[in-house]
């Protein structure tokens, strides 16, 4: 390129117009031509040199310009007020300036990794990297934000790729929105669960001294934290408090659950707090908003327990006890009648149990179309397929109630005939995505909840009635309750009321667990209503194979941490998480063992099913694996794992769970 600078071309055709004239004055005047011809010849000469010292001019001019910014390039490399650093594609160091050194207190860095120097520092993350993206690295407690950028091929050395590392310190600001953070208002709600409880059962000696024990304990708790503590019922607290306080109170694990529950000052009955906090972007009102929601949860999983709503996700904390039977039916008193209302108000009802239903979803699904038939409205039960755990009652239904078995149908079918005048009721079950058709749930504008596990951060959208009670034994033995108040006559059939009492058995393993005084009348209710314990039993047997099989998993089952049992199902089968199920519940019966957990194959996924004798809550540690259910009874479903992979984890949760220490 430089020997385009000056070339002939420039001159040719003045060149060529003189040896023209050149060759004219030779046929005339060949002297004159002669002399011209050495003057040509001269000025041809004088220009080539004229043009080479012109060239060789630029050519050194450029090469000082380059040698000047080369200097200049260099000298602010080595000058540069922050640190840089020069790595290859294995992140060992080439080359430093000074400032780089001073912040990594070393003598020689050369040939050492950035990752052993800089142990926060991650190569893999920074080569996932575009132009202008930075790393967040915290170091010797500065924040800096880590720019690389990735030299061409012609720049590296023959030793592979180098990338250059500037290294921005970002402390001040990170230290800025740390502490704007820190003072941010948050809202936390306080409602004490069973404050009438209490009230009524305590003494009229010792009640005021308990009463104000519980308005002590909250308001000292929270005003150490620098909370604004304000009491607008008896029993519900608002306080506003900043965030930096809030951290220190889910580092102690909501620690005020506890000491409210050690209150003995003459109550017959331990108190339990549900506690609501907000985290979430917003105004104050947003945040009140929100920690409202979040006590609803708590409420909703049983109480005595601390939710904290962070915008997209939920923080749980305590719910390691028990719920407790709640001793009036006022709550059932008013849904019957609310449900009431709204069977007559709609066109048709739809109900709709979870996903693999077992004999609780399908008892109580009977229950509840025995309510609708009370209303003459017509009712359908949306079933996708029948499965080991239910198909003895479902061949029962085609003998005993074949009308009821017409009227079985599928999702497809369901949002075919749904219209918005519809109403369904979806029981034994919370959460949209465990549904038999989540989109029947936005067809249907009406929906109601009837369920007894404890609530998930996911639950239905806007129902117009919910009738969720985790202290309750199952779903059947709620919608037991509410038919007896929807009308004088429940009307329940032999086959419906066995159907119930099923759904009540095996979710308290024979009246065993999770069993108060109202499971018990709901039992007597349904005896009542010609229920033969001795059919029901015949629904729960198993054939040979089933048998075998749960018999191996105990088998080849391994005791941890000296009282959890763990079992594998390995085959893939059709009713592999029954038998998982009916496993762990064996499992239970070993000396010793307090929870059990069983892993199988289920299509693609690995299910997990947990049973526990009450001291340890299956329910939270299978939550970490997105499952939930009940504190002696939950289930989870693993995915992208293999069997190896999804029992490692689960034994992670489990000592992790075991490490926060169990309920006192």
């Amino acid at each position: 390129m430089k020997d385009k600078l000056f070339t002939w071309s420039d001159i040719k055709i003045y060149l060529v117009v003189m040896a023209l004239m050149v060759v004219v004055v030779a046929f005339f005047q060949p002297i004159v031509a002669f002399i011209l011809a050495l003057i040509l010849a001269y000025i041809l000469y004088y220009s080539k040199q004229k043009i080479d010292q012109k060239k060789k001019d630029l050519n050194r001019y450029i090469e000082g310009l380059a040698h000047d910014f080369d200097s200049a390039t260099k000298h602010a490399i080595f000058n540069m007020p922050f640190p840089i650093v020069f790595i290859d594609d294995d992140g060992i160091i080439s080359w430093y300036n000074t400032p780089f050194l001073a912040l990594v207190e070393e003598d020689d860095l050369i040939n050492k990794s950035i990752s052993e120097l800089v142990p926060t520092f991650n190569l893999t993350e920074m080569k996932k990297k575009g132009e202008n993206e930075y790393l967040d690295i915290d170091y010797m407690e500065k924040s800096f934000n880590v720019y690389p950028n990735f030299l061409t091929d012609k720049i590296s050395t023959g030793t592979g790729k180098l990338t250059v590392l500037y290294w921005v310190d970002d402390t001040e600001y990170e230290s800025l929105k740390r502490a704007c953070t820190r003072d941010k208002a948050v809202v936390v709600l306080v409602d004490v669960d069973n404050y009438d409880d209490v009230k009524n059962a305590t003494p009229d000696t010792h009640r005021p001294i308990v009463l104000a024990e519980i308005d002590q304990i909250i308001n000292g708790y929270f005003s150490q934290y620098g909370g604004l503590v304000r009491k607008f019922e008896n029993d519900k607290f608002l306080i506003v408090m900043n965030q930096g306080g809030l951290e220190t109170i889910k580092s102690k694990k909501f620690d005020l659950l506890d000491q409210i529950r050690d209150v003995n000052m003459g109550n017959t009955i331990p108190i339990t707090l549900s506690v609501g906090a907000c985290q979430a972007e917003g105004s104050l009102l947003d945040s009140y908003v929100n920690a409202n929601a979040a006590v609803d949860i708590a409420l909703g999983r049983g109480g005595d327990q601390a939710v904290v709503n962070n915008g997209s996700t939920f923080d749980f904390y305590g719910g390691k006890s028990k719920a407790l039977e709640k001793r009036n039916k006022v709550k059932a008193r008013v849904i019957g009648d609310a449900l009431r209302q709204l069977i007559d108000q709609s066109e048709q009802v739809f109900v709709m149990g979870h996903k693999n239903p077992d004999m609780d979803s399908i008892g109580s699904s009977i229950g509840v179309m025995r309510a609708i038939d009370n209303r003459d409205k017509p009712a359908y039960l949306v079933l996708n397929g029948i499965n080991p755990s239910i198909r003895n009652l479902m061949e029962r239904m085609k003998t005993h109630n074949p009308e009821m078995q017409d009227r079985v149908i599928t999702s497809e079918e369901a949002l075919n005939l749904a219209t918005k005048d519809s109403l369904l009721i979806v029981v034994d079950n919370h959460k949209p995505s465990l549904t038999e058709e989540p989109e029947l749930l936005e067809k249907i504008p009406k929906v109601v909840v009837i369920d007894h596990h404890r609530r998930g951060a996911e639950f239905v959208k806007e129902p117009v009635l919910v009738y969720l009670e985790p202290y309750a034994s199952s779903a059947s033995e709620l919608v037991t309750e509410v038919l007896t108040y929807m009308s004088d006559e429940t009307n329940l059939t032999k086959f419906e009321a066995e159907a119930l009492l099923a759904g009540i058995m095996v979710d308290t393993k024979n009246f065993s667990f999770q069993t108060g005084v109202r499971t018990f009348e709901a039992a007597a209710v349904l005896k009542r209503a010609g229920a033969d314990s001795t059919v029901v039993k015949q629904l729960f047997r198993d054939d040979i194979s089933t048998f075998k099989n749960k018999s191996m998993v105990v088998q080849s089952s391994k005791i941890i941490f000296d009282k959890i049992a763990i079992g594998r199902l390995e085959e893939k089968m059709e009713d592999s998480t029954l038998i998982a199920a009916q496993a762990a519940n064996e499992l239970l019966n070993i000396n010793g063992v307090e929870a059990s957990f069983v892993l199988s194959q289920l299509e693609d996924k690995i299910h997990v099913s947990g049973r526990s004798l009450g001291s340890i809550s299956v329910q939270l540690i299978l939550e970490k694996l997105g499952g939930g259910g009940h504190l002696t009874s939950a289930g989870a479903q693993v995915e992208g794992l293999q069997m190896d992979a999804a029992e490692k984890l689960l034994m992670e949760i489990i000592e992790e769970y075991l490490e926060e220490g169990e309920k006192k």
